[in-house]
């Protein structure tokens, strides 16, 4: 049986922790539910807001329902800091809810990575800010953003 592998894998140096945010970011904007939830150990835990998440199938109906709410929803995620098998980031994405109401929200994640490059674990904090379409920086179609679009500390966030 052949042991599952999401490169990079740890211990991260300053290279590869920005590239495992880079490839979770581009995950996260694709809004694959399945496929986002492959990137988790088999029986990976969250904390996200207030709410516990546990393994594959729990990640994947999380995400669902979060993108079947979180219309529109666009991410950047930056790198904050890193050890030997752990990655903090700290992001914020922008979507609209069912009324047409805009959000920015802005986070830090703390996560935790198997030695396959599997992250373990995820504590996520979030906070929405209600914001005017016209306020909105994230401006990309669907999918990963594009490498020339500015990062968050070039758009002062």
């Amino acid at each position: 049986m052949s042991e599952e592998i999401r490169h990079p894998v740890p211990p991260f140096n300053a290279e590869t922790a920005k590239q495992k945010v880079r490839i979770a970011e581009d995950g996260w904007n694709n809004r694959n539910p399945s496929k986002v939830a492959m990137a988790y150990t088999k029986d990976s835990s969250w904390r996200n807001r207030a709410e516990f998440v546990n393994g594959r199938e729990e990640i994947e109906q999380f995400l669902t329902r979060k993108w079947n709410k979180e219309l529109e929803y666009r991410l950047i995620k930056e790198l904050w800091a890193y050890s030997d098998n752990r990655i903090a980031v700290r992001y914020a994405y922008e979507w609209y809810d069912d009324s047409g109401q805009w959000y920015r929200s802005y986070g830090n994640e703390n996560w935790q990575f198997d030695e396959n490059g599997l992250m373990e674990n995820r504590f996520a904090c979030i906070n929405d800010l209600p914001i005017k379409e016209s306020e909105r920086k994230f401006h990309w179609p669907h999918g990963a953003r594009p490498e020339d679009h500015p990062g968050l500390l070039d758009l002062g966030l």
